[in-house]
């Protein structure tokens, strides 16, 4: 509970501190661990969501090239928080407040008004059963 208070302060902070102009997702440190198995068993069409992590929640996706991770939080319009929502399919996904619509492959914007690329996070294979994603 302690953690969750801090992190929603520290994300406050964050946001407070970034002036209108600035239409960029802010840092958030980020630390998430979660076995190959856990994520094929959770995962809707190679998509898992996960809440409480980065801006807006994470959205890993296993792709022919790899794992890929993104910050839910749509890069338009960040200050909203609006969460991107993975499209039936696994390939793109959405941001509910706008339309706009992302390529998952890489985080690339496909349909205006997106014209930036997801919040990607950096995610690695340990040990071949444990999917690490960090910033």
């Amino acid at each position: 509970m302690m953690k969750r208070l801090a992190g929603f302060c520290m994300l406050m902070m964050i946001l407070n501190g970034c002036g209108k102009g600035d239409n960029y997702i802010p840092e958030v440190p980020v630390n998430y661990t979660v076995t190959i198995q856990e994520f094929n068993i959770k995962a809707k069409n190679g998509v898992l969501l996960v809440a409480d992590q980065g801006v807006a929640g994470l959205l890993i996706v296993n792709t022919a090239a790899g794992y890929r991770a993104y910050d839910r939080c749509s890069s338009v319009n960040p200050q909203q928080l609006c969460k991107i929502t993975a499209d039936d399919g696994g390939i793109t996904a959405t941001d509910p407040c706008t339309g706009a619509k992302f390529l998952l492959l890489d985080g690339s914007p496909q349909k205006a008004p997106a014209v930036r690329s997801l919040k990607a996070y950096r995610i690695s294979l340990q040990g071949q059963q444990l999917l690490q994603v960090t910033n």
